[in-house]
């Protein structure tokens, strides 16, 4: 499989998310043989999604993917550091992605633990990223906007990135299962 636009892969995710809205079991292709296929021809997934670790937001089912469709680096409340980073980086060099969605939701943990907890331990690191990047923000739906956008950001500004790569921002809503692209 070749490796195709950030366009054509914003359209599949879109059209994917679609089925998802009316699915009630996973429409993927998960079969022996597509496990075959990709173990022996390797993978060629079409969209890099960063998205939480939340267990309500699995990116393959969202966009109706199957295996090796997508590279999904999932990490609570969606932070980026240097091992995502990394990740994006083998993806887009190696696999050729040439579309990086940071995939936010409402109701996150951790943008509600930044905005009304103090955790301790290394969920600190985590909680302390999102509190710098929503601010004084105290909606937590604008909160979890402003956190992808960091994202983003930090993803441009961070990676080389070709001219064919693009970067956005998404929100998944848990309640309904839409995706809002382009945030």
């Amino acid at each position: 499989m070749r490796s195709i636009s950030a366009e054509e892969a914003i359209k599949k995710l879109k059209t994917g998310n679609e089925t998802y809205l009316e699915s009630k079991t996973g429409t993927g292709d998960i079969s022996p043989q597509r496990r075959e296929d990709t173990c022996q021809n390797g993978q060629h997934p079409y969209a890099i999604i960063i998205g939480c670790s939340d267990s309500r937001a699995i990116p393959e089912s969202i966009f109706s993917a199957g295996i090796g469709d997508l590279f999904v680096i999932r990490v609570a409340g969606n932070v980026i550091d240097e091992h995502q980073l990394g990740s994006i980086e083998y993806a887009t060099g190696h696999l050729g992605c040439r579309l990086i969605v940071v995939l936010g939701h409402d109701h996150c943990g951790a943008v509600g633990a930044a905005l009304h907890d103090d955790p301790h331990g290394h969920v600190k690191t985590i909680t302390d990223q999102i509190k710098r990047a929503i601010g004084d923000e105290k909606d937590e739906q604008k909160a979890s906007c402003l956190n992808v956008k960091q994202s983003v950001s930090m993803i441009k500004e961070s990676i080389n990135l070709g001219e064919d790569i693009k970067v956005m921002g998404a929100m998944y809503h848990i309640e309904d299962g839409r995706v809002d692209f382009d945030i």
